[in-house]
């Protein structure tokens, strides 16, 4: 059943402001494996430690929100503040990959320590340092950022696999996790800028059929490439972020400052 637009438009602009000073965003299919002919069902999500609120589908808010399968690309296509975002079907069998990228946004923070937090907890380097160096002040300043999700689902046989589909930041899985043994881990490789991210922190978030969460960071080595230990029946979430100067060191005049957010998601049965 579809929530009433006015509602769902409410619930979204309350998620937008909840989401301020969140963290992970992602694709959440109601089902990561569907029958031939059966809608792919999947909500956009957006919070922390794999649990989140919901966003509507949402126009206005996103550059591309697609499934790819093969050589195949539709656009994913809604009424404004449709909940579950996602709602259709996929012609043939095979992977699908749900992508979808944010349109940029941007915060101010409230306090210094949930930035200096977000840069710890995201290894995100010697931004600290950069920031201090740049004469840039401790709250008077603003954050942009965008958002680059991915998630695989099954559709039938669901044979295939994941490829790169030019996001800025991107985490692409080296194996199908519907088809291929994972029982050495699920191999992925971190992109930025088309080259591989080396040595940079991933974040990934073990959700096991009870609800419960675990996360574990890994590095990726001099290709971009890490292996995700996954367990059967188990549903991850991989995240992987950058900070980057915007070139912009008047804070009166814009943000300073720009995150560049990748995530995956996909279900080993």
């Amino acid at each position: 059943m579809r929530r009433p637009l006015f509602a769902s438009l409410i619930i979204s602009c309350l998620t937008l402001a909840r989401a301020v000073f969140a963290h992970e965003f992602w694709i959440d299919p109601v089902a990561f494996e569907v029958a031939p002919d059966s809608p792919i069902v999947a909500e956009l999500r957006v919070g922390q430690d794999f649990a989140g609120a919901r966003q509507s589908y949402f126009p206005a808010r996103f550059e591309r929100f697609e499934v790819r399968m093969g050589d195949r690309i539709r656009e994913v296509e809604g009424r404004l503040g449709d909940l579950p975002a996602m709602d259709m079907v996929v012609e043939g069998e095979g992977l699908a990959v749900i992508v979808h990228e944010t349109r940029g946004d941007s915060l101010q923070y409230r306090e210094r320590a949930l930035f200096e937090q977000f840069v710890t907890h995201k290894d995100l380097g010697d931004v600290l340092a950069r920031h201090a160096a740049r004469g840039l002040p401790e709250l008077a300043f603003r954050e942009a950022y965008t958002r680059y999700a991915k998630s695989l689902v099954a559709v039938g046989t669901g044979k295939g696999s994941d490829a790169r589909v030019g996001l800025k930041i991107e985490v692409v899985a080296g194996g199908n996790p519907y088809t291929d043994d994972l029982s050495g881990g699920m191999p992925v490789q971190v992109f930025y800028l088309d080259a591989p991210r080396r040595d940079a922190q991933i974040e990934v978030f073990d959700r096991a059929p009870d609800g419960n969460v675990e996360s574990l960071t890994l590095r990726t080595d001099q290709e971009g490439r890490a292996s995700v230990p996954v367990t059967p029946g188990h549903t991850y979430l991989v995240d992987s972020v950058v900070m980057e100067n915007t070139g912009n060191d008047d804070p009166d005049a814009g943000p300073v400052w720009h995150s560049a957010w990748a995530s995956l998601t996909f279900r080993v049965p």
